[in-house]
């Protein structure tokens, strides 16, 4: 078996991941990492239309005869 191929594979996936940063860098992607931290801490109102949707894991109450 020829495991050659592996090293060319690779350095094309450490230079595409390179690539994605620099592209990630230069449109902004970091500008503002504190302002994101603490704006997720905010809560935010629901939007007008806006239809939630809840998850059959996360029930609102704990039901003692359902067993999972």
């Amino acid at each position: 078996m020829n495991i050659g191929f592996l090293i060319p594979l690779s350095i094309g996936m450490g230079l595409t991941g390179l690539a994605a940063f620099f592209w990630a860098l230069r449109h902004g992607q970091f500008s503002d990492p504190e302002g994101d931290a603490c704006r997720i801490l905010i809560p935010q109102p629901p939007l007008q239309g806006e239809h939630h949707v809840r998850l059959a894991a996360q029930p609102d109450h704990e039901d003692p005869d359902r067993r999972l």
